[in-house]
This record gives structure tokens, sequence and C-alpha cells, in this order.
């Protein structure tokens, strides 16, 4: 698992990496009320912002869990601790 990382939103403040989802494409979440959502797709030139609903960023979490889970003991281990302090 790589380093923790964080982006500024110009509107919902500071947010955090909660799993990757694809190539430049990562799930994050407002730091502070954790209940918003946001598939982040990074760009050359600046970041998109996507707004989704907690099921699906959900959804997106576990198969990251599940990519972990190959990856050994202690990557799926520090994955499901931010999942759980995500959705639980």
């Amino acid at each position: 698992m790589s380093a923790e990382r964080y982006l500024n939103h110009p509107t919902f403040g500071l947010l955090y990496r909660v799993a990757p989802v694809a190539d430049s494409r990562d799930l994050y979440a407002t730091l502070y009320a954790q209940r918003i959502f946001f598939l982040v797709t990074l760009q050359t030139r600046g970041a998109t912002f996507e707004v989704i609903p907690q099921m699906d960023a959900r959804h997106y979490a576990e198969q990251n869990l599940a990519r972990a889970r190959r990856e050994g003991a202690e990557v799926h281990a520090r994955w499901r601790q931010l999942f759980d302090q995500t959705f639980l």
C-alpha cells in the first residue's frame, strides 16, 4: 500500500484517499464529514471530481479489498483498517 494521499477540494476542503479504482482514478472521501464520496480522476492539468453515492463508494472499496487480499496479508490489513474506519 502506498502512503496516505490527500487532495484539497475547492468546496469541501481536504479529502483523503479511500481506495484506488483504476488508472488515474481514485476514491476519495471528505476528511471531516466522511459521508461525501468522490471519484477523482487526476490529469496533467488538474483533477475532476465526481460525487458518488455511499453504496457505490463502498462497492469500489470492497473491490480494492479483494485486490489487496491477493497482494498479501499486510497490504490487505492496511486497506481493511481504512475500509472499516470509513464505512463501519
